[in-house]
């Protein structure tokens, strides 16, 4: 006589059903080590109030991506980063309006010629970056793909990291999230202190000495305009020979000849020198 077969129970059938059809998440996703970062270039604006900067990871996927592969950049609030899960297909890619409900979002896909290994020449115009949340205008953009580069809407902090997927949407390759990325924040202008008395030594020692070349130009500038002007209304000095009592001139007496007698005159005769001559035979 055989031994009997015990047949599972319903329980135990369902989690055996359950383990052959449902495959455990990430056990095939290899692990990149690399953790993206802020670009190391010295740039003006690798952290605004909308956008940051990753450096390219260049030389980095090479051996873990093929052609057909595609990088994605996963974007996510740094509280929200632990719940992300990796989309398996296509479809299930999450676009931009999905940061303000869930907290996360994929964008800037590339393929792996667009990220060569070579080093970039030094001076040159192309400078290996990715910028994120540089485009403003691709939610309007009717045209633009759902998966646009659109200005982060808050501080943050945020992370991200990058995802390979093939052709089909399935996930290859991840790389570890980075490090939470905070953007920077302008100021209301009512919370701005402009009073004196909280500026520091070094501030006020030079807002004085500016003050005091401020004055020395001033009085420069006075002195320099009281010379000029001075030259116009006051006449130069009087030559010499125009100065009063250096004039020499001849004395004149003035007589009164009549008609008659002028005639009578000899040439050059002049008044008030020359004796008058005797008219009597």
């Amino acid at each position: 006589m055989g031994l009997s077969q015990r047949q599972p129970g319903p329980l135990l059938s369902l989690l055996l059903m359950g383990a052959l059809v449902w495959p455990p998440p990430c056990m095939s996703l290899e692990l990149i080590p690399y953790t993206p970062q802020i670009t190391a270039w010295d740039l003006e604006g690798k952290v605004t109030a909308t956008t940051f900067s990753l450096e390219q990871p260049r030389c980095v996927l090479d051996g873990h991506a093929t052609v057909a592969n595609t990088i994605w950049l996963v974007v996510a609030f740094s509280n929200a980063s632990r719940d992300f899960r990796n989309p398996q297909t296509l479809a299930e890619i999450p676009a931009f309006p999905r940061l303000l409900t869930d907290g996360h979002y994929m964008t800037l896909p590339l393929s792996l010629d667009q990220l060569p290994c070579e080093d970039p020449v030094v001076g040159g115009r192309g400078i290996p970056l990715l910028r994120v949340g540089n485009d403003p205008g691709c939610l309007a953009d009717l045209r633009e793909p759902p998966f646009c580069n659109t200005p982060l809407p808050s501080p943050g902090p945020y992370r991200v990291k990058f995802l390979l997927m093939d052709a089909s949407g399935s996930p290859q390759a991840e790389t570890r999230w980075s490090d939470p990325i905070t953007l920077h924040q302008g100021k209301a202008p009512g919370s701005i202190d402009t009073w004196p008395g909280r500026r520091s030594g070094d501030m006020i020692v030079i807002a004085s000495i500016l003050s005091s070349l401020a004055g020395l130009l001033l009085l420069a500038f006075l002195a320099a305009s009281t010379v000029r002007f001075s030259s116009l209304w006051w006449p130069e000095e009087v030559p010499e020979q125009l100065r009063i009592g250096s004039f020499k001139g001849k004395r004149y007496m003035t007589h009164h000849i009549p008609p008659t007698e002028a005639a009578t005159l000899p040439v050059g005769y002049e008044p008030g020198l020359d004796p008058l001559p005797s008219l009597s035979p």
